[in-house]
């Protein structure tokens, strides 16, 4: 009763991780991917006067005026994008944002490049779009960032967009200006359309910069950035994410997004005003960086594995062949003899085979505890 494409896309492999974890009562989880930090106070406070003051009904269909112009202001001098609270589309969080975007940009049988591993709902949503999602592999060696022959080779006639993520899930990988300047090149060349999405922009380390690919030249009007306040921000129950593009693409998503939502959560916005004193990022930020150290060194030590530093996000990206298990054989390990939940990176593309993705958005002392049951579970 469901149609051949739905049909033909698998669940999601990082909830039967969560399933498994879910039959434990003394799990450690590294396989959540938000925050365990708390929504800054004074966010908290915008929602609840926003009920009180029965703001509780639809909102424009753009979003709120006054906090797409914030958002315009915060694109231009954080991201060098030249913005409008015309061009900024306020959405269920960036999740809609992606899907609108790709359902306005696809017709049947386009393909867009993705750089695997990706995050999990990166192919899913294009085929449910009606493309074709086409993977570039990446691997450690070159801290899992795309070459740019690789990319080449597989652009077609057929070729239509790229979508990435910077700072990356489920590596950590950050692209920097050069890696998004040989990427402008090739879409210039092949008049595609760039999916940015930087939903991690604000949690990043040891001096490493965000870029907006929509800064560099030629690509503004080619390029839809996807952001939001879930992760910066620890507000991911909330559901409040942005996309900016220019022209048509932005009058198609809108389109979308007219029909599909109507309009985004009315309190969730009017909380949202209140979300840009980066002073709580910071202090955040500053803890999930001691956190990364932490549970790098920790899987360094142990034999069998393997494990580069992160750029950014909140994930760390661990080799496990030297154990002789495969991604899911190790995650299920985990769960069995260590009371660990992972998530295996084959479920991140092809590319993830062979690695865990693990969360440092826990605790210090789950950390500690996290490591020192995998070594004796490895051992």
């Amino acid at each position: 009763m469901i149609s051949k494409k739905v049909a033909g896309v698998p669940p999601s492999g990082i909830r039967r991780f969560f399933d498994l974890a879910s039959e434990s009562e003394d799990i450690i989880s590294l396989g959540v991917g938000e925050p365990d930090f708390q929504t800054p106070e004074s966010v908290k406070d915008a929602g609840i006067r926003a009920i009180e003051a029965n703001k509780t009904h639809y909102s424009s269909n753009q979003g709120l005026a006054e906090l797409r112009e914030k958002i315009a202001e915060r694109l231009e001098k954080e991201n060098d994008i030249e913005a409008s609270k015309d061009d900024v589309l306020i959405t269920s969080g960036s999740s809609e944002a992606l899907d609108v975007s790709l359902r306005a940009v696809l017709d049947p049988g386009d393909e867009v490049i993705i750089f695997d591993p990706a995050y999990v709902a990166y192919a899913p949503l294009i085929t449910f779009a009606g493309g074709v999602p086409v993977a570039v592999p990446t691997s450690e060696d070159n801290g899992f960032k795309p070459r740019q022959e690789d990319i080449e080779s597989k652009i077609t006639d057929k070729t239509k967009a790229l979508l990435f993520c910077t700072p990356n899930n489920p590596t950590g990988s950050v692209m920097g200006k050069k890696e998004l300047s040989g990427l402008t090149d090739i879409i210039i060349k092949n008049d595609l359309v760039a999916i940015s999405d930087e939903i991690y922009q604000k949690i990043i380390y040891d001096g490493n910069k965000h870029y907006s690919i929509a800064s560099f030249p030629g690509m503004a009007k080619r390029t839809i950035t996807l952001n939001g306040f879930s992760k910066a921000y620890a507000s991911t129950g909330w559901r409040l994410g942005y996309a900016h593009a220019k022209g048509e693409l932005f009058e198609g998503i809108k389109k979308i997004h007219q029909y599909c939502m109507l309009s985004s959560p009315s309190i969730s916005q009017y909380a949202m005003l209140e979300a840009f004193d980066d002073r709580t990022v910071e202090r955040m930020v500053r803890e999930f960086d001691r956190r990364r150290k932490l549970l790098v060194k920790g899987l360094c030590d142990i034999e069998g594995i393997d494990c580069r530093t992160p750029e950014g996000a909140f994930y760390v990206f661990p080799n496990i062949r030297k154990t002789g298990m495969t991604s899911e054989e190790f995650a299920e390990h985990l769960i069995k003899k260590a009371d660990v939940a992972v998530v295996p990176g084959n479920v991140f593309g092809k590319s993830g085979e062979g690695h865990v993705r693990c969360s440092y958005s826990v605790s210090l002392t789950e950390i500690k505890e996290a490591v020192r049951r995998i070594s004796r579970a490895i051992e």
